[in-house]
């Protein structure tokens, strides 16, 4: 949505990634999710007195993982702080997380705005990206007007990622969001599950004229799906510019974005730094990642999106739009190297189309991911080669894909010949067809010698209905242009 060029929107995002670790962050307590409330809270999650937090070492791991991929400085010493603040369903009074020194430090994300070759590309930088806990989850419904605590999230490791407010329009927001989440699944330390709670995104969002100091922010919570934080953004960005020309004051606040009214609403105040009464936790000492630990990890590391997509251009010859659409997910850039290892490095380009193409809109269709798709990239591979080497149109392809897709068979060529699919190549009989076609089509003939161009579109459509839609088009369109050209 673009606003009047009287204002300029300024947003940052704080995501919270959960991490993939087996057990809570200071507990050994599991993380699946689904259990019943309460199952999975030890005697750490809920505070009972005497007992002490000790670190996930895997937590830590997926921290140095993700500094690494952002191009991030990882601290070499950091500090678990206390913050401070009561709510029920935070049993110790306080959250484990950090402050003055994150273990991540910098760093950023390559964004492209927009869509196919007109996309924008632009650097957010981030801020941070910090450790901590996460607390439980106060239940409303069906408790006869009481709420009710389920403590199963609380210690569940976190890694909050914080940008600088590089973003100016929710679209901006939207594709860092969508290229972050697709970083943290990609490294393999989040399952980028929204419904879940496993990314959740908090945006603040404010507007100031061209120049002026940033305006005062607002926070929007816990956004589970990228649609709702468009809608959001854009809600709150004109709430804010009304307000602000009405004469009022922005006043600093969290608020809530309702989807069944695409409305935000203030929660609460929004505290700043000092009201949490930040303090080194005592319980914890300092965390200490040396050179050779991060070395370590590094060594673990998949090649990340921008490298692939680099190399996609390079060994694929595609292009910048289609490399960064085939590696928006590791599952998708997976499925896109394997059907080009079958099919050969020469039909890179069709073998993206395809993907791209008639692969991902049956996916849109069939709410499915690609790590769901039934059609084997070997078997697409088939179909793309049978294309390469004539036997098959475009046309007779999608028929064979649809064929494979429902799984009524796992054999292009025999698909193929059962069918009757196999395309006419052969020059000789296509020359054949087009000789009883110009024969019986004298008007059109002289139609398209008058400059009328339809008319040939027509005498090729004659030609491919007497092949029975089986002849080559492209070889129908050269060999009928080659024979009036002569005659």
């Amino acid at each position: 949505m673009n606003w009047d060029a009287r204002w300029e929107v300024v947003i940052g995002l704080e995501t919270h990634a959960q991490l993939r670790t087996q057990s809570k962050i200071f507990s050994g307590a599991a993380t699946a999710f689904g259990a019943e409330p309460n199952r999975q809270a030890c005697a750490v999650d809920i505070a009972l007195p005497g007992v002490l937090p000790v670190l996930n070492r895997e937590a830590v791991v997926c921290a140095i993982k993700f500094g690494l991929s952002v191009g991030a400085q990882i601290a070499p010493r950091s500090i678990f702080a206390r913050k401070n603040y009561f709510y029920p369903d935070l049993p110790k009074g306080y959250q484990i997380s950090q402050f003055e020194i994150p273990v991540v430090l910098g760093g950023g994300l390559t964004i492209h705005v927009g869509a196919g070759e007109t996309a924008v590309e632009k650097f957010v930088h981030l801020t941070r990206a910090h450790l901590e806990e996460d607390a439980g989850k106060s239940l409303h419904e069906d408790f006869h007007g009481k709420t009710g605590i389920d403590l199963n999230r609380a210690g569940t490791p976190l890694l909050e990622i914080v940008t600088e407010p590089d973003m100016r329009s929710s679209a901006e927001a939207v594709a860092y969001a969508k290229a972050l989440h697709s970083l943290v699944t990609w490294i393999g330390i989040c399952d980028g599950n929204m419904q879940e709670g496993s990314f959740r995104c908090d945006a603040n969002v404010s507007v100031r004229r061209p120049g002026a100091p940033l305006g005062t922010r607002r926070e929007i919570k816990n956004l589970n799906s990228f649609r709702f934080m468009q809608q959001a953004i854009d809600y709150e960005i004109q709430w804010q510019i009304n307000e602000i020309e009405e004469g009022r004051q922005i006043q600093q606040a969290t608020v809530l974005f309702d989807p069944d009214t695409g409305e935000t609403r203030a929660m609460r105040s929004k505290e700043d730094a000092q009201d949490y009464r930040y303090f080194p936790d005592p319980d914890l000492l300092p965390l200490e990642i040396l050179p050779a630990w991060i070395d370590e990890v590094r060594a673990t590391l998949p090649e990340l999106p921008r490298a692939m997509q680099a190399r996609f251009e390079t060994a694929y010859g595609l292009s910048a739009y289609d490399a960064a659409a085939l590696t928006a997910t590791l599952d998708m850039a997976t499925y896109v190297e394997a059907c080009v290892a079958a099919a050969g490095k020469e039909n890179a380009k069709t073998c993206a189309n395809w993907v791209m193409g008639e692969l991902s809109a049956r996916l849109n269709r069939e709410n499915l991911e690609i790590a769901a798709v039934p059609l084997a990239p070997t078997f697409l591979a088939g179909i793309v080669c049978r294309i390469a080497d004539g036997t098959l149109s475009n046309k007779m392809a999608k028929e064979v894909f649809d064929a494979l897709w429902a799984g009524e068979g796992k054999d292009v060529d025999a698909i193929i010949e059962a069918r009757g699919l196999k395309q006419i190549s052969d020059t000789g009989a296509i020359e054949v067809l087009i000789d009883e076609v110009v024969a019986a089509n004298q008007k059109s003939v002289d139609e398209f010698r008058a400059g009328k161009d339809k008319a040939f579109n027509a005498l090729v459509g004659q030609v491919m209905k007497a092949a029975k839609g089986k002849a080559n088009p492209q070889q129908v369109h050269d060999l009928l242009r080659k024979k009036l050209a002569a005659d």
